[in-house]
């Protein structure tokens, strides 16, 4: 097994739906311009609310990478 160097970032995603949603969003997108993505960590949760019930979702992740 060879050794693996990381460099870690912070990405925010959103979601109408649901935390998941949230997170799938911001993993999908940065996987577009992020190569070999390998973790993630949810270091915030948050939300919005409209008209007293939640609007969307908000995460902030720490997102991991190999680097080549």
């Amino acid at each position: 097994m060879s050794d693996h160097v990381y460099k870690i970032v912070e990405i925010v995603g959103s979601s109408p739906d649901s935390i998941e949603g949230a997170i799938s969003n911001a993993v999908a997108k940065a996987g577009k311009s992020l190569r070999e993505l390998r973790w993630f960590e949810v270091v915030e949760t948050r939300g919005h609310i409209e008209g007293g019930k939640v609007g969307h979702y908000q995460v902030k992740l720490k997102v991991a990478f190999t680097l080549e």
